[in-house]
C-alpha cells in the first residue's frame, strides 16, 4: 500500500486556520508532521527562515533585552525570564552562563531555525524558534513587553537566508537511546567512579565503559545510585516549595539543555502535570511519563554533587536536580537530607 502523499504547505496553513487554538506542537501531531514543517508552512507570512547555528541565534539574543528562554523535552518543558548573556563559543558545545539564562548547547543539533511574528492582542508576539534534523523543537526565545523589540528588523535582515521556502524536509527522528550496562565492568564502574573530581567527568567515564548514564545507575549499586519511588519527585518538589532549598533543575534535549537556579515555590498540579510557577521560572513536568527515578551521588573536589533524576519509560532523562552549592548560598546540606528520605524503590522481592 503506498505511503499518503506529504501535506503541503498550503494544507499545513489551511489546518492551522481551522484549529486556531490548539498548540503548535499539537497540531502537528494531530497531522503526523514535525513542528519545524508546521512553522515553516508560513513562511513569507510572518516567518523567516533564519541561519540556525547557535552564534547566529545567541548572537540575535544577545541584543533583544529581557525575554523568555524554552527548552524541552516530551516530558518537561522549562521556562526562564532574563537576559541572554556570556555566550561562550564552540564547535562542538557552547554556553551562556547568565544568572537567570543558563544553557548548554551542542551545534550539530541546531539544524533549522525561523523568526516567527504573529498578531497578538496588545501587539506582535515574536519569537526565535530553533529545530532538529527531524523538526523536532531544541530551543525557543520568545519577546516579550521589555524586550527591544527595535531590534527585530534589523536581525530578520541580517539572518535570513536565500531560502524562504514553506517546504521544509525532515530527517527521520532517532529513537531515544536504550540503557546500556555491562554488569561483568560493574567492579570498575564503581572503583572509577569514586575517583571522579567533576560531575562532567561521569559520562567519559560510561563512554569508556561502553554503557550510558541509565545503565550505569542500574548496575553501580548504593551507595552511588539508589533507584528511589516514581513520585519521589513530586515528593521532592513539594518539600522544596515548603523549606525554599535552592537548587539546579536541567532540563534538556539533544541540542540543548536549560538550567534554573534557584528556589521553587509554587506549585499547581492541572490533571498529569505537576507545574512550578513563579515569577521568571516556569517548569511543566508529565509526572505520568516518569518510569525511573535515581538518587545519585557523584564526587566531586567540592564535596559529593548529589542529583535526583528521571527517566521515561524508554530510557530517556527527563530532567535533573541538583543541590546549589555556590559561595553563601550552599543548598547541598539540605538537598543531600532531602534526598536520603526519599522512599527507595520497591523491588520484586519486596513488593
Amino acid at each position: 500500500m503506498a505511503e499518503p502523499a506529504p501535506l503541503t504547505a498550503e494544507a499545513i496553513r489551511a489546518a492551522r486556520k481551522d484549529n486556531p487554538k490548539t498548540r503548535e506542537r499539537d497540531l502537528a501531531a494531530r497531522l503526523g508532521i514535525s513542528e519545524a514543517q508546521l512553522v515553516a508552512a508560513d513562511c513569507g507570512a510572518g516567518v523567516t527562515r533564519i541561519d540556525a547555528h547557535p552564534d547566529s541565534i545567541i548572537g540575535a539574543a544577545l541584543k533583544l533585552g529581557e525575554v523568555m528562554a524554552l527548552t524541552r523535552n516530551e516530558s518537561c518543558v522549562h521556562e526562564k525570564v532574563g537576559v541572554y548573556d556570556d555566550y561562550h563559543p564552540g564547535p562542538h558545545a557552547a554556553m551562556t552562563l547568565a544568572e537567570d539564562i543558563d544553557l548548554r548547547m551542542f551545534p550539530k543539533h541546531w539544524q533549522h531555525a525561523f523568526m516567527v511574528e504573529k498578531p497578538g492582542e496588545s501587539g506582535p508576539r515574536r519569537s526565535l524558534q530553533v529545530f532538529d534534523a527531524a523538526g523536532d523543537a531544541v530551543h525557543k526565545i520568545f519577546l516579550r513587553d521589555a524586550s527591544n523589540h527595535d531590534a527585530w528588523a534589523g536581525l530578520k535582515t541580517e539572518l535570513a537566508l536565500e531560502n524562504q521556502s514553506p517546504e521544509q524536509p525532515v530527517d527521520p527522528r532517532q529513537p531515544a537511546e536504550t540503557p546500556r550496562s555491562d554488569p561483568a565492568k560493574a567492579d570498575i564502574l564503581r572503583k572509577e567512579w569514586d575517583r571522579l573530581t567533576d560531575t562532567h567527568q561521569f559520562l567519559r567515564l560510561c563512554s569508556k565503559l561502553k554503557m550510558n548514564r541509565l545503565g550505569a545507575y542500574r548496575i553501580a549499586g548504593e551507595p552511588l545510585a539508589r533507584l528511589v519511588e516514581p513520585g519521589a519527585v513530586d515528593m521532592a518538589l513539594q518539600t522544596l516549595a515548603e523549606n525554599g532549598t535552592e537548587v539546579m533543575i536541567f532540563v534538556g534535549n539533544r541540542g540543548c539543555i536549560q538550567i534554573h537556579t534557584g528556589p521553587v515555590r509554587t506549585l499547581k498540579a492541572m490533571g498529569p502535570w505537576q507545574n512550578v510557577l513563579d515569577p521568571g521560572f516556569n517548569l511543566h513536568l508529565r509526572l505520568d511519563h516518569i518510569a525511573e527515578v535515581w538518587a545519585v551521588d557523584k564526587p566531586t573536589q567540592r564535596g559529593a554533587a548529589v542529583s535526583l533524576e528521571a527517566f521515561d519509560a524508554e530510557g530517556g532523562l527527563i530532567l535533573q536536580i541538583f543541590g546549589v552549592g555556590k559561595e553563601g548560598r550552599d543548598g547541598r546540606p539540605a538537598w543531600r537530607e532531602l534526598v536520603a528520605g526519599l522512599p527507595s524503590a520497591r523491588t520484586r522481592e519486596t513488593a
